[in-house]
């Protein structure tokens, strides 16, 4: 029952601030420390000591944080083993799908290279693109669902899983249909001048970062507004009712029908690609065994 208010724990007693670990959660400080502070009131003493240096754990946060550790990573370790042991009676994959990440480009990949796994089934698992949840979802890999497909670029994200690239998307902007921009096909950077686009948080997106520093000094004029690490539905419908420009890719020109995607004149891109669990069990290996294989044979011809 008090499962995410113990993750939050863990973040934040490894991050040692509420800020870093608001960024890492893509959760408000005000949001972090009322799931602290309910924690504590459940256990009944502090578990953090709060100075001008940050946090450290009393020592009944030290107690907790060592057994919510085990807790966690044991009873992810039961439902991975138990999943395993399933597999004999039922093969099958499951792949998580979503608004921001569907399984389409799975299912392009599975039709090619399903030859060895004739026998096993797919089973599309839905969920939800939520800030507050994208990381929880991404740990549920080997759990929920054994491979999701998305972008990648992500440090935190990869503190999670194992990601193999399958190709890149083209980085597009986003402007509400009422925009002066939709009437564009093409925006040049000088379409940028004196306007707002909303971007992830700068140090989790190597390639963002990119974008984002040689944007800034090709048009100064234009306004960066951080969104978080991760994009939801409310950015796009933030994007829609507004003036207010998005850094988007081409794979998600349908996400908001109140968008127009526009290509812009640079050579931006992002990758996208297979995430999975840490330790993947032997078939999920087996499977990435021959994406690989499939995508070095196709980099030959």
């Amino acid at each position: 029952m008090y499962s995410y208010l113990l993750d939050t724990f863990i973040v934040v007693a490894e991050m040692k601030s509420f800020t870093k670990a608001s960024e890492t959660l893509s959760l408000s400080v005000t949001a972090i420390m009322k799931q602290m502070n309910s924690l504590e009131d459940i256990v009944g003493f502090p578990l953090f000591t709060r100075s001008h240096q940050g946090l450290t754990l009393t020592k009944g946060g030290e107690s907790i944080y060592k057994d919510a550790q085990f807790i966690i990573d044991y009873s992810k370790k039961a439902i991975i083993k138990a999943k395993e042991e399933m597999r004999i009676d039922s093969l099958s994959f499951c792949v998580g799908t979503s608004l921001l990440n569907p399984a389409k480009p799975f299912m392009d990949l599975w039709y090619k290279l399903n030859n060895r796994f004739k026998d096993y089934s797919i089973h599309l698992v839905p969920f939800e693109d939520t800030k507050e949840d994208i990381l929880k979802e991404i740990q549920n890999l080997g759990i929920k669902f054994d491979f999701l497909v998305g972008i990648c670029d992500s440090k935190t994200r990869l503190n999670y899983a194992n990601y193999l690239q399958l190709g890149t998307f083209k980085k597009m902007i986003g402007v509400s249909r009422s925009h002066p921009l939709a009437k564009k096909d093409i925006l040049e950077i000088s379409d940028l001048e004196n306007q707002t686009m909303m971007m992830v948080l700068k140090g989790d997106s190597p390639t963002n970062d990119k974008i984002r520093e040689e944007l800034t000094k090709l048009c100064p004029s234009l306004k960066i507004e951080d969104v978080g690490y991760f994009y939801d539905i409310s950015v796009f419908n933030e994007c829609a009712k507004s003036d207010k420009l998005l850094l988007t890719v081409e794979n998600w020109e349908y996400v908001h029908p109140g968008i127009k995607t526009i290509p812009v004149k640079r050579d931006y891109s992002i990758g996208y690609g297979l995430l999975y669990q840490l330790n993947p069990i032997k078939d999920v290996q087996l499977f990435i065994n021959d994406v690989k294989k499939h995508l070095k044979d196709n980099e030959n011809k």
